[in-house]
């Protein structure tokens, strides 16, 4: 069912309290965008919604000149700001006293290893959260931004960590609950053969954004998700090859493109034009892709082409059915992709239906398949294209009924 939390309660009934453990809170970060729709609430559905909650602790792991939370904690008499992530739980004291813990670890100052991962520290932050869970005996649910970890035994045992300790583990990045055009779905059970997202990103933290467009849509056919036997990387000249050869489906390929609102011309003075291959390449200077192949035969491509395309496609080869399914996970051009960022009211929405009915709203599995996907491409690339055997992404799981993308 898709999330639409209540309205601010009247104050004569204690709302759930909130802790944000974030990474930084600058202008247009992450952080920023989840903290300030907490403490300001959001346009939702034709209203400014406020959630029932109470975004009542700050932890902040980098400050600079830039930081926002010391305006934040003024303005905002309930929030505090802590020194420690423990004490965020606990407001100080000895014992979990909050109801949910939002996990923002994107953004700032880290290292960058040699696979040119950025080291978030979504694992460390996580680690700290969960020792206050243990010690308290109880814990509360928890939502981590976009992927689980750059380090998949790290990502894993976040999973296991929240299935011993029972409590509402929620992950992802914008994409799978943001608008389409057009608005469709994939149809519950059907039989996808190929399925393609083409757009623009970057190495691992963009290209997690396409694996989650994709896996959001093909977790829907039918028998559910069953994991993913491995995983490919093409790049430069190895990609124009492979896309020559027919590695996956011209047509898709050709779906993706034609939904994308961000796709630059080919030639100049011209606009709506396909562009040739030959156009292709003189805007593409770096194109990759990553093929994978589910446990159940179905192919999927992720196919970045920044220079290109700016935003995310998706197109699908079903059985029985003519023509592709295809749409765009829409995301606002800039400037209005990062001073609004309107994509990010969804996905608290959803945030705020975990903290409130202690459910999650879409299944974190999902989440822990695309960290791997991620992973995966990242190895390949370092390996020089290999192909990555992948056991580990065994992982299967069923979808919501009903996804819990923005329809308004």
């Amino acid at each position: 069912m898709s999330a639409n939390a209540p309205p601010r309660s009247n104050g004569h009934t204690k709302q759930p309290r909130i802790a944000a453990v974030v990474s930084t809170c600058y202008k247009y970060s992450h952080a920023q965008n989840f903290v300030d729709r907490f403490l300001e609430g959001y346009g939702w559905n034709g209203r400014h919604h406020r959630p029932a909650m109470d975004l009542v602790s700050l932890y902040v792991d980098q400050v600079d000149d830039r930081d926002l939370s010391a305006e934040r904690e003024v303005r905002f008499p309930q929030l505090v700001r802590y020194p420690t992530i423990a004490d965020a739980l606990t407001l100080g004291g000895n014992e979990l006293a909050v109801d949910g813990v939002l996990l923002i670890a994107e953004h700032g100052d880290y290292p960058v290893n040699e696979k040119g991962q950025i080291l978030w520290p979504r694992y460390e932050f996580f680690r700290q959260i969960v020792a206050v869970f243990r010690a308290s005996g109880r814990a509360v649910p928890v939502f981590n931004d976009k992927h689980l970890s750059w380090n998949w035994e790290w990502a894993k045992e976040m999973y296991d960590t929240a299935r011993e300790l029972d409590f509402p583990f929620m992950a992802g990045s914008s994409l799978p609950v943001t608008w389409r055009t057009p608005s469709v779905d994939m149809p519950l059970g059907t039989e996808i053969e190929e399925a393609i997202c083409v757009g623009g990103g970057w190495l691992d933290g963009g290209d997690f954004h396409g694996f989650e467009t994709i896996q959001c849509m093909v977790e829907r056919r039918l028998g559910g998700e069953t994991g993913v036997n491995w995983l490919r990387a093409y790049g430069g000249d190895d990609f124009w090859q492979a896309h020559a050869e027919g590695r996956w489906s011209g047509e898709l390929f050709a779906a993706g493109l034609c939904r994308s609102h961000q796709l630059n011309p080919g030639r100049a003075g011209f606009n709506h034009i396909f562009p040739t291959i030959d156009e292709m390449r003189r805007q593409v200077a770096d194109p990759w892709a990553y093929q994978y192949e589910h446990t159940d035969g179905i192919l999927c491509t992720l196919i970045v082409l920044s220079g290109l395309v700016g935003d995310l496609n998706f197109a699908a080869r079903l059985r029985g059915r003519e023509e592709p399914l295809s749409t765009q996970f829409y995301l606002p051009s800039p400037p209005a992709h990062t001073t609004l960022a309107s994509f990010f009211s969804p996905l608290v929405n959803n945030i705020e239906a975990m903290f409130l009915s202690s459910q999650a709203t879409y299944p974190v599995e999902r989440t822990l398949l695309t960290t791997g996907l991620t992973a995966a491409a990242v190895d390949s690339v370092f390996r020089e294209q290999a192909k990555i055997p992948t056991p580990h992404l065994a992982i299967s799981y069923r979808p919501n009924p009903e996804s819990t993308y923005w329809r308004s």
